[in-house]
């Protein structure tokens, strides 16, 4: 079974849709309602975001983008440095997997990693 999308509410619709964009390759779509941005990655795969006023993630909730090589995480920290984008701590290893963590507009929290073998 392949994951589709996921559908995820937002406070900043335009920011977290630019920041995805920017910083994570993602194309955008058109999108069949305002208030709605669908957003394209690698392997198909949507983030479909959707404008709300208030939008409150679980503590531990969060996504996470699996790399295929350490080379790639360290190229998706500099993605986010190329754009301009806030830059969280250095990718390190925790775990047994090379990651790093940050946060996009309207606080969703967005891990990056290699998981060996």
């Amino acid at each position: 079974m392949k994951l589709n999308h996921i559908d995820l509410p937002v406070t900043d619709l335009e920011g977290a849709a630019g920041y995805f964009q920017r910083g994570f390759g993602f194309e955008r779509m058109p999108a069949p309602a305002g208030g709605m941005a669908i957003l394209r990655g690698e392997d198909d795969f949507a983030l479909i975001l959707q404008q709300v006023e208030t939008a409150e993630y679980p503590k531990a909730f969060h996504i996470g983008f699996l790399q295929p090589s350490d080379a790639a995480v360290h190229a998706a920290y500099q993605r986010l440095a190329d754009a301009g984008l806030p830059l969280p701590a250095a990718p390190a290893v925790s775990y047994g997997c090379l990651g790093f963590w940050c946060q996009a507009p309207g606080g969703i929290l967005v891990e990056v990693s290699h998981r060996p073998g």
